[in-house]
């Protein structure tokens, strides 16, 4: 469960608040000006000694303006509560180590949506008293309503229903291009839980939301939520610019602080279409027509109707910009390169029709080829080529297999270059040095989900370990000692900026719920707030928990959805095993032996194209195999399978063996992956 906040001041032995998991990696920064190596000692509950060690130093670390050393204590795979880690004096909060660590966080940061609902009552028995709120903007005085909002001057002549949807951020508007890039984060996450066979621990009443237990998934149903939004904002048949989709809607001068959303008596309007914003409902539309197909075929078919018209419309307006100027009331979002979301757009619609126009759309792109589609600053609403390419690198297609080991290439090397960063850092983060800019925690978690696909993709440990890293960077391991998730670790954010969230400007009204993701370091100092308290900050500290600094503290849709992406992949490792795998030495002699390994599908949905990995704790060297490749890298052995066998079907198994030698050690591997899954 979350830990209670609290005003402890910050330890000099940085760790993740929440905890580690077992199998998963477990280091601490430790701040500190000592050149030699510092002891460590990780102690329980009752105070006792259950693992030392000498801590690495590591000097001056560049972005939090500290010199530090890391303590590495990964090697303890026990479990309990209440553990500390304690060096040269100093001792970090208190943690857990457990398997089921991340279950309450995945559910609380995707509840966050729920709280951030438009056009619907937010119900006391699903988040508390506290947060319950009546529905905002539709029309019930003193709203103006979203359920007839006409356009700005010159923009349109008449008036459009786009009730429903998430208000983007603390304020109260609605922005096609966040609610675009979140909705496929979130549709994303499901997709890939259901080829790692643990889509039931996003499915149907597993969330505190009104459509549980209706037998669609709760996490689709939470998207469809957005996407019925996104697709009210589509220009009508008939209409100039039919087939676009508005850029945003919002009030028309910027909404006061603190104020209900049903309390808002401002205008809403709506603001000229956009190709970045049409190109947005046109890839997440077709990723919905895709994924909601085995639940919702309806729904399913008229996302895809939707993606189709925004395609065709957007290939006839390519240039039809978001200003820079109409920052009014709301953010402009403005973004005059828009052939990565044509690229996007079109990688979604030909996964999903296999269609020779889309794949030709899809191959044509320069950003097919580019290097850059996954840069060193990972992905964002203004940066979607990205998300093309992990889609496809991870759903079935028709590309040609050289082209497609190119795709997913490219994700490992974008991968590589995120876990060569993470490894000259003191805090390991996956952003460069000079990347502590305005919603820098929402490009961190980015970054894992990159990670997370190349450990998909190669059953890589390495990677696995890097997704999990930047949790332990967003709950405490950082330059501040802070942990950015409202309701998780000793010392959380509070205040984050939000209009209804404001306990610090009205007693009356709650801190945000638990699950928020502040927005994080942002060394530019965006905010009046940040300027007058954060002057002479290094760029990794540039945070305040104030609500006033919504450079640095506020929430928004697009950061919380890669959290919550994030904490469903490290839950889903945490508690569920999808593979399990039977190790037997056949024949050993003096320096040699065979073996047989045995791989057992314990998910629910079919395995296509499997790699298993495993390390060796005796020196042991594979020198041939059959039925599988295995090759092996110092003590790390990948099996993959030899195409004839590379499905494993719910229940089925898949053997292979080998011979190898050895030192006169031959112990059995006790632990292994199949795709990045850790199995039983």
């Amino acid at each position: 469960m979350p830990t209670p906040a609290s005003a402890a001041g910050t330890t000099a032995v940085r760790v993740n608040q929440v905890g580690y998991l077992p199998d998963g990696p477990k280091r601490a920064t430790v701040v500190t000006t000592a050149a030699q190596p510092l002891t460590w000692q990780l102690r329980d509950t009752s105070g006792a000694a259950v693992a030392s060690g000498t801590a690495v130093p590591r000097g001056a670390d560049t972005p939090s303006g500290q010199s530090v050393q890391v303590a590495d204590f990964s090697a303890y795979r026990g479990s309990g509560s209440g553990y500390v880690l304690a060096v040269d004096g100093s001792v970090s909060t208190p943690f857990d180590i457990r398997a089921n660590l991340y279950d309450s966080l995945r559910s609380d940061t995707m509840a966050f949506f729920y709280h951030q609902r438009s056009g619907i009552p937010i119900e006391a028995s699903l988040v508390g008293p506290a947060y319950a709120r009546p529905a905002g903007h539709l029309g019930v005085a003193p709203n103006q309503g979203d359920t007839s909002v006409p356009c700005q001057a010159t923009v349109c002549d008449y008036t459009r229903d786009v009730r429903g949807g998430w208000y983007d951020a603390g304020d109260q508007g609605k922005y096609v291009v966040n609610g675009g890039l979140s909705t496929w984060l979130m549709v994303n996450s499901f997709e890939r839980a259901k080829r790692a066979g643990a889509d039931a621990e996003l499915g149907d009443s597993t969330l505190r939301i009104p459509e549980r237990g209706n037998g669609i998934p709760d996490i689709l149903d939470e998207a469809h939520w957005e996407l019925d939004f996104l697709m009210r904002m589509q220009v009508p048949e008939g209409k100039p610019y039919a087939g676009m989709a508005f850029h945003k809607v919002h009030d028309a001068a910027w909404t006061g602080m603190p104020l209900r959303p049903d309390q808002d008596p401002q205008p809403r309007e709506l603001h000229r279409p956009s190709t970045a914003a049409t190109l947005n409902l046109a890839a997440s539309a077709a990723q919905c027509a895709r994924v909601f197909r085995p639940y919702d075929p309806a729904f399913a078919d008229r996302c895809l109707s939707a993606a189709r018209r925004a395609w065709t419309a957007a290939q006839a307006n390519p240039a039809l910009y978001a200003p820079a100027s109409d920052s009014t009331g709301g953010g402009a979002y403005d973004n005059t390169q828009v052939s990565d979301e044509f690229y996007w757009a079109a990688a979604e619609l030909y996964a999903t029709t296999g269609e020779s126009g889309y794949r030709d759309a899809v191959t044509n792109s320069p950003w097919h080829t580019s290097s850059t589609a996954l840069s060193a600053y990972g992905f964002g609403w203004a940066d979607t080529a990205a998300l093309g390419r992990l889609t496809l690198a991870t759903v079935p297609n028709g590309l040609p297999a050289d082209d497609l080991a190119r795709i997913r290439s490219s994700v490992t090397s974008a991968a590589d270059g995120y876990v060569s960063r993470m490894a000259t850092q003191g805090y390991a983060v996956p952003v460069p040095a000079d990347g502590y800019f305005w919603g820098s925690n929402g490009e961190v978690a980015n970054d894992a989900i990159v990670l997370a696909t190349a450990a998909e993709l190669t059953g890589d440990g390495r990677y696995r370990t890097g997704a999990l890293e930047t949790m332990d960077y967003l709950l405490g391991r950082n330059a501040l000692g802070q942990s950015y998730v409202t309701g998780y670790g000793t010392k959380s954010s509070q205040n984050q900026h939000h209009r209804f969230w404001a306990h610090q400007l009205d007693a009356s009204l709650p801190h945000p719920p638990a699950g928020s993701l502040a927005g994080g370091p942002d060394s530019a100092l965006d905010d009046p707030v940040a300027k007058e308290k954060l002057q002479g900050c290094a760029p990794a500290a540039c945070y305040i928990d104030d609500i006033g600094s919504y450079s640095t503290n506020e929430v928004a849709i697009n950061w919380n959805a890669p959290l919550a992406w994030l904490a469903a992949y490290a839950a889903e490792r945490s508690s569920t095993g999808v593979c399990a795998v039977t190790y037997k030495n056949d024949n050993v002699w003096s320096t040699g032996f065979t073996a047989t390994v045995t791989v057992k599908n314990t998910g629910s949905t079919t395995v296509d194209g499997w790699q298993l990995t495993w390390a060796y704790a005796g020196g042991q060297r594979v020198t041939s195999a059959w039925n599988a490749t295995v090759t092996q890298d110092g003590t790390a052995v990948t099996a993959h399978d030899a195409d004839w066998n590379r499905g494993i079907a719910p229940g089925a198994t898949v053997s292979f063996g080998f011979q190898g030698t050895h030192t006169g050690a031959n112990p059995v591997p006790t632990a292994f992956s199949l795709n990045g899954h850790a199995c039983t």
